[in-house]
């Protein structure tokens, strides 16, 4: 093995080794060589796998029974995390010292840090300032909108004291409990503040109504009625937004899974603390003159209600323009996306993964694992090979006539103590099997967006180079028993199984080709095993983080489906025995429909795909859109008991709880729309499109809810005085 610094190397040569050698080319230099590569080899997590596959062996053999067996996996599964972030600390800290180590040489030169290890320490820390910095953003813009809109100190304090509560508490009790946050459940905080920020904004509406109406009443019999009286609506929105967070534990993807548990219990402690913390600050403080909230934003709810009776074909004709428009847009939605895109083009993620991509052969890996198929094993055994003493050693001496400096002189000790063994006569160490493994491999690297491709077809291309393509399968079993030290590891170890059954292919990926089709892809590869070299779907398989992501977003379609299917399901009955009437629940579901369609054919319009964050907003804006369309009504039902007026009615609970729906849509959309200023394209994406579909739930609930009412007159309920 030759090195850089030897004094007497070629350097020509070296520099053409470099250019076109099936080993070298594209791997630590680019073609014009402009670009020089480091490439670190991190050493596999053992204990974690070996120990991951004790816990999956154990669970799927059904030996579980006692309650000392449950404790043993119980004990096994907590001993797992703690190696699994022991060895991410290790990871990222390597990482860290890579950086340091830069740093500190005062490179002239342009460096970029890529690969896997580095894209899940830097994506894991965009999350964490993105939790950081729009979090305290949003607690900034909500301190300044409720002082716009109520303008005393202690509306400002008691529905932050609720919020800032709330998510401490549950962010306590995850870290206490050791559940950790991801990518998903990222912008947790800034919907738990939001949501419990919508719970408290009805109370103090509710309460400033009652204090205005009862000038003399005093702060305990307000505070009762109040509670008593959005506590119905309040619990029910409450209830059925967990419902649609509990539909989250169907999509089949763990870390959905996960933000489904984490913001049920988080709204059961919203609701509750809510209930608490701000009627006990209503009691220790003393009574103040309220605000009249009726000057203020009256004129858009107002508007709203006129529009609403002035122009009722005009909203119906734009709610069936906007389902279609909206439908038609389902049918562009797409998953496939470009991991690269997650990140802004100024991040060191971006242009690391572009520089290896364009110039050093891709990032993402893809392996292909080949078994031996059955009648290629059988023909082999039943040839066998006989490697009689004699005949290796004249074989070996022809062999290493062609080139003596290939292999090291360690190498060529052949005693009779070392002899060719049933490993060293591996299938795949043929020239059939090579021959195979070369056809996989050509076929593989000419596929758009395949960058470099390994495997022992690489191994033997450089044999044939040497031998003038006269290697034959006694020789490539001599090659095999004496390959040892820099060969073994670097061209025979990597891509054969200890036991010579198992081939691999080492395939790496150009993430950021615009014409990367992962799913597509994927499917070539399989089709020409099957078709052109027939193999059966048991003997080979296609693993590695290209696949395991694309399984992924594959995944969501049918995720994303059953989601809004439990959703609209969950949402029916739940209104159904609210309203006790099945017309009033199909009316009321209409605009959280609509605003559900209408985020997703936006998506598709727009070209933006479904992933692991997208995927979540519709469930979680119909999630709090409901919570409008509950409290509208029940305001409206209440209101149209009194004189039996629909118009009467809608004009009233526009300007009563339409100005608490206005208040919390306006805040969460703006609130949202913060996360617009992210680094991390699915941060921006979930912001964006929440707010948006917030609006069209808004919308839906302010014009098109009363226009059904005044249509269609679901309620029964007749004036008081009848």
């Amino acid at each position: 093995v030759r090195y850089l610094q030897d004094p007497a190397l070629d350097l020509d040569l070296a520099r053409q080794e470099f250019a076109d050698s099936p080993v070298y080319k594209q791997l630590l230099t680019s073609q014009d060589e402009s670009t020089l590569a480091i490439q670190i080899n991190i050493r596999p997590a053992d204990a974690v796998r070996d120990l991951r596959y004790s816990i999956d062996s154990a669970k799927q053999s059904g030996a579980i029974t006692s309650d000392g067996d449950y404790a043993d996996l119980a004990s096994a599964e907590l001993a797992l995390e703690q190696l699994k972030q022991s060895r991410y600390r290790l990871e990222k800290q390597l990482v860290a010292d890579v950086r340091q180590t830069l740093n500190e040489l005062d490179l002239h030169q342009q460096v970029f840090v890529g690969g896997v290890p580095m894209i899940v320490a830097d994506m894991l820390e965009f999350v964490r300032s993105d939790m950081k910095v729009f979090g305290a953003m949003i607690v900034v813009f909500i301190i300044a909108v409720l002082a716009l809109v109520f303008k005393r100190k202690r509306w400002i304090v008691l529905p932050l004291a609720c919020c800032l509560s709330t998510c401490l508490i549950m962010l306590g009790g995850f870290a206490f409990f050791g559940i950790k946050l991801t990518v998903i459940s990222a912008n947790f905080v800034a919907l738990l503040l939001i949501i419990t920020l919508s719970i408290t904004i009805h109370l103090v509406v509710r309460f400033i109504e009652f204090a205005n109406a009862n000038p003399d009443a005093n702060a305990h019999d307000l505070v009762l009625k109040t509670s008593a009286f959005m506590f119905k609506p309040c619990a029910f929105a409450t209830l059925t937004t967990m419902v649609e967070f509990m539909s989250l534990l169907i999509s089949g993807i763990r870390p959905v899974i996960d933000f489904g548990w984490m913001m049920t219990l988080s709204l059961l402690a919203a609701l509750i603390l809510s209930f608490l913390i701000l009627p006990a600050g209503l009691l220790l403080m003393p009574m103040r003159q309220q605000p009249n909230l009726s000057s203020r934003f009256s004129h858009i709810t107002f508007w709203l209600a006129r529009l609403t009776e002035r122009f009722p074909k005009f909203i119906a004709v734009s709610s069936l323009a906007a389902i279609l428009f909206s439908t038609a847009g389902l049918w562009q939605l797409k998953v496939e996306n470009r991991f690269i895109d997650y990140f802004d083009p100024s991040t060191e993620i971006f242009q690391g993964m572009l520089l290896i991509d364009q110039q050093l052969g891709g990032t993402l890996p893809l392996d292909i694992v080949l078994k031996v198929k059955e009648q290629a094993a059988e023909e082999f055994e039943s040839k066998g090979l006989n490697l009689s003493e004699t005949a290796v050693e004249q074989a070996q001496d022809d062999f290493f006539a062609a080139d003596d400096d290939f292999f090291t002189d360690e190498s060529a000790d052949f005693s009779q103590d070392n002899k060719i063994s049933d490993q060293t006569t591996s299938y795949w160490f043929t020239r059939a099997g090579l021959a195979e493994i070369a056809q996989l491999h050509e076929f593989v690297a000419q596929l758009d967006g395949a960058g470099k491709v390994l495997s022992l077809a690489t191994l033997y291309q450089i044999l044939n180079d040497i031998t003038g393509d006269q290697v034959d399968d006694l020789q490539l079993a001599i090659v095999r028993e004496n390959s040892r030290g820099v060969i073994a590891d670097t061209l025979i170890a990597p891509f054969l199984s200890a036991d010579g059954q198992q081939t691999r292919l080492s395939v790496r990926v150009k993430e950021s080709s615009s014409s990367l089709n992962r799913s597509a892809t994927l499917q070539q590869i399989e089709n020409f095993l099957q078709q052109e070299m027939q193999y059966s779907p048991e003997e080979y398989q296609l693993t590695g983080m290209m696949v395991m992501y694309n399984n992924l977003l594959q995944s969501l379609y049918s995720s994303q489906i059953l989601t809004l299917a439990a959703v609209f399901f969950a949402i029916m009955l739940m209104f159904a025995v609210l309203f006790r009437s099945l017309k009033l629940a199909l009316l009321a579901i209409a605009p959280n429909v609509l605003a559900a369609i209408f985020v997703l054919g936006m998506m598709g319009w727009l070209g933006i795909p479904l992933d692991i964050m997208t995927i979540t907003i519709a469930a979680i804006t119909i999630g709090i859109g409901v919570d409008d369309t509950i409290h509208y009504v029940h305001r409206f039902a209440r209101e149209l008991s009194v004189d039996g007026d629909y118009i009467a009615a809608m004009y009233r609970s526009h300007d009563s709880i339409g100005k608490a729906m206005f208040y919390t849509s306006f805040i969460i959309i703006a609130g949202f729309s913060i996360l617009a200023l992210s680094n991390f394209t699915p941060s921006i994406y979930f912001g964006v499109l929440t707010g948006l579909d917030m609006l069209a739930a808004l919308l839906g609930a302010m014009l098109l809810l009363p226009l059904l009412f005044l249509w269609l007159k679901p309620f029964a309920t007749q004036p008081a005085e009848a």
